[in-house]
């Protein structure tokens, strides 16, 4: 993050001084991630990753890096005024500019998501122009995951744009909604038990699922709160603050395994047993449907 990027973030969160929580040093976070790493000659699947509303696409920094790892090509997407900030590429970092409109139309802010995720395709697969490393990409087998409001933007986005061929919500309330024989390629629902079970107040999972036609997973993680299928919980916990009863730890793991997996098989043709059902490795996932 850079340090703007850091302080909007500080002051979205509502993080008070007394926490020793500063710009610097959240700002200075590490990864076990390299800048310039060289690739690996070929071609590999892409996908592309969007955060909760108002985060920053860093928070998705864990899943993205183990998805490189496993021979995925990953673009995160920062939603220019809909998040904490994102410095741009002159330098300005421009604040979230709907964040506190009460009128707020969610349907709305996933459409316009899908066409920023479908313009970084367009801009990743016509030429080198946008990144230099884009004769990597197989523009044939393409994903996307969102977590809160990326994950409804995965379902927005398969709508509108065929060349998404598969998705995974992690933990979102579809807005709106798939109708039946809008999304008829594979889909992963990765929830927390306590919101997401079948029958519970969020209704339109039950509708999504209906919906489906392809390929699908409902499931669901034990003891897991909202932002356990992200990096906040691990960033909360290493500044002191509570956590849920799933170790953030665990959290970021069981997302890796699960959503690598998904992709590997949908996009890779690789089958993945972890998919099959309940796993004594993994006793918090719960195999919905």
């Amino acid at each position: 993050m850079t340090l703007a990027e850091a302080a909007g973030s500080i002051q979205h969160q509502k993080i008070p001084a007394s926490s020793g929580v500063t710009p610097q040093n959240l700002s200075s976070v590490t990864t076990h991630a390299f800048d310039g790493a060289r690739p690996q000659s070929g071609k590999y699947p892409l996908v592309v990753l969007s955060p909760a509303y108002e985060d920053p696409r860093m928070v998705l920094t864990s899943l993205a890096t183990d998805l490189a790892s496993h021979g995925y090509v990953v673009a995160l997407v920062g939603h220019t005024y809909e998040d904490s900030g994102e410095t741009l590429a002159n330098g300005q970092t421009p604040p979230c500019a709907i964040c506190d409109d009460p009128a707020l139309d969610f349907d709305s802010v996933t459409a316009s998501r899908a066409l920023d995720v479908s313009f970084v395709i367009d801009q990743l697969t016509h030429g080198n122009t946008a990144w230099r490393l884009a004769h990597l990409i197989d523009k044939h087998e393409i994903g996307m995951a969102g977590h809160s409001l990326g994950g409804a933007a995965a379902a927005a986005t398969m709508i509108t744009d065929p060349r998404v061929r598969a998705g995974v919500n992690m933990d979102g309330a579809f807005h709106p909604a798939p109708r039946p024989r809008q999304i008829n390629r594979p889909f992963l629902m990765l929830g927390a038990a306590a919101n997401h079970p079948p029958g519970g107040h969020d209704t339109t999972w039950e509708q999504t699922w209906a919906a489906l036609g392809g390929y699908k997973k409902w499931l669901t993680v034990a003891g897991a709160d909202h932002f356990s299928f992200s990096d906040l919980d691990l960033l909360l916990e290493e500044a002191g603050f509570p956590t849920p009863p799933l170790s953030p730890e665990r959290g970021v793991v069981i997302t890796r395994e699960y959503v690598t997996a998904f992709f590997d098989q949908t996009l890779k043709g690789i089958h993945s047993p972890l998919l099959d059902g309940p796993s004594p490795n993994n006793p918090e996932v719960l195999f919905q449907y």
